[in-house]
This record gives C-alpha cells, structure tokens and sequence, in this order.
C-alpha cells in the first residue's frame, strides 16, 4: 500500500507540508541559520548591501529544498546578554532539527554548549576551533597568501594588510596567510598592518594610517569590500592613482566591486559552497550516515581586475 501511495505522489508532484511530516516522526525538516544581528542590521540600514547573507540564503535553501527541508535565519546578537533566552525560544518554536552557526556565533561556547545540551545537530561556519558540531570554513589563510602572492609576482614588495576585528577567528588566520607569503618571498610586514571592524569608516581609518606611515605602501590587502572600498575612497582623496600608485586586493567580491574605478581585484569567497555543505552534514547526520572525522575546508579563488599592477605602473586603469 505504501509504495503505491508513494508512486501517487511522484506522479501528482505532491510535495507533503512540513507539518504532516512532524505528525508522522520526530523530525521537523527545519534548519535554522544564526546570523550576526548588529552587523546584518547596520549593513541592511545604510543600504550597503548584504552579499555574504545573500550567499549564505543560496547555497543553504538551495540545498535544503533539494533534500525536503527548508532554511529560517534568526539574527542574534552573540554578546547580547540575553542570547540564551533568545536561542532557547527560538528553538522551542522552530524545534529545529540543526543550526548553523556563522561568525561571530560559531565561536561563541554558550550557544554551542546549549546546541549540546538540547542534543541539536550544528555546523560552525568559519570556526576551527575544538567543540562540537561540524567545522566548516574557507581557506582564510590559504585566500590571504593567494592574494599577497598575487602581488608579489607582479613586483611589489610593500604590501599592506587591513585585518577583521580578533573576535572573527578568521581574521587571525587571514593575517597569517599575509605574514606567510611575505616571510616566503622575505618581504619586510613591519608597520603594514592594520586593524578594522569590517565597516567602512574603519577601513578609512585603518588605510590612512598605513598610508601616514614612513615608508607607505605600494599595495594594500582589505579584509573585505567595504574596507576596500574604504581604501579606494581614501587613496583619491590624496590625489593617489589605483593601481598605478597603490594596487588594492580585498576579499569578498560582492557585486559592488566589479563597477568601482578600477574594479577591484577580489578573493572570491565560497559562502554559497560551505553553506550547502553545512546543510548536508546536518541532513547526514540525521540520516545515520557516515560523516567526516575532521573539518571541512573550502578552497577560495582570485578574481584579478584593474585595481593591481605592478608598481609604478603608470598608465594602466589609473583611478581619476
């Protein structure tokens, strides 16, 4: 009788709702998404766009869809002294069947203990750090050498980073990439790091600063687009040429970056990739499949554009 209900209802199309799914077991078909509120929020207000959440909703209800569950995202401010009234309610009404967590929640050891204690299956996204769940995350490190390398090979030799704030577990592992590839080329990293929060007003502050220094220079890494952008802003306004004067790397590659004076030369960040992978880890696991031993790490590319050349290149997509 069953398989002929269920031959029905491949012919039909039938998609069964999720609320008949609960009534027949113990799963829910949900995943729910933990999102950083103030930054979310604060991007969302000045209409400065959200490409990393865009991301992030692509590749996991995408993939959730592909497998009958869908994907809700809660936004949660992690130092809120409220977080574990807020988690706990929300997972009283959505009784989820996994949670993925983002940066800066992925670090937060009060959310994933009460995952644990409530037997929830979670991913961290952008976290390597031990604990439970399953770790997830692009090659940060790995990104910050590819881009550093880039410019190394095109013959600069001062090169600038603008690092995330050290809350971001990421943010340490792209400096890292950074102090490895100019150490390998034995490139000097004295008074070419900076620091920012991944706004705009601290990628000014932070590129100003390096630009103040005695021996400026010829390249800058950001952190991400509006730290980079930020950089572009400040390089024009004294009268600096992009690339010829100053190249610019930055990581992300939102849309915005490719329709800047010069487009901005980007590392392309797999959000929609790790997100999907996240989604299937926490399927699997509900499965009773197997599942991988150690974290799972996405390799990220480089998408070369008009802001870097070798220095001194005077003539070539030069900023007005």
């Amino acid at each position: 009788m069953m398989q002929r209900v269920q031959a029905s209802i491949a012919k039909l199309g039938y998609v069964p709702s999720i609320a008949a799914q609960r009534m027949g077991g113990s799963r829910s078909y949900l995943i729910l998404a933990l999102n950083d509120r103030e930054r979310t929020i604060a991007d969302w207000r000045s209409r400065q766009g959200t490409d990393w959440v865009d991301q992030m909703l692509l590749g996991g209800m995408l993939t959730c869809a592909k497998y009958g569950y869908r994907m809700i995202v809660e936004l949660v401010d992690t130092h809120s002294d409220h977080i574990e009234r807020e988690l706990l309610a929300a997972i009283a009404a959505l009784q989820p069947d996994g949670v993925i967590l983002t940066p800066p929640h992925s670090e937060n050891m009060l959310i994933t203990r009460l995952l644990e204690e409530h037997g929830i299956s979670f991913a961290r996204i952008g976290s390597l750090k031990p604990g439970g769940g399953f770790a997830l995350t692009m090659d940060d490190e790995g990104a910050a050498r590819l881009a550093t390398e880039h410019l190394i090979t095109l013959g600069h030799e001062r090169i600038a980073f603008i690092a995330g704030p050290p809350e971001y577990e990421l943010s340490g592992w792209r400096v890292a990439g950074w102090r490895s590839a100019m150490a390998a080329a034995g490139l000097p990293t004295e008074d070419l790091l900076a620091e920012g929060d991944f706004s705009f007003a601290s990628g000014q502050g932070a590129a100003a600063a390096l630009l103040d220094t005695a021996l400026p220079p010829t390249a800058i890494v950001a952190s991400n687009d509006q730290m980079a952008l930020a950089t572009l802003d400040v390089l024009r306004d004294r009268n600096l040429a992009v690339p010829s004067d100053v190249s610019i790397v930055s990581f992300d590659d939102t849309p915005i970056v490719r329709f800047t004076h010069p487009p901005l030369t980007a590392v392309v960040q797999p959000i929609a990739d790790v997100t999907a992978r996240a989604v299937e880890l926490i399927i699997a696991e509900q499965a009773g499949r197997t599942l991988p031993d150690g974290p799972t790490i996405v390799p990220a590319g480089l998408m070369a554009r008009g802001s870097t050349a070798p220095p001194g290149s005077h003539g070539r997509h030069a900023s007005p």
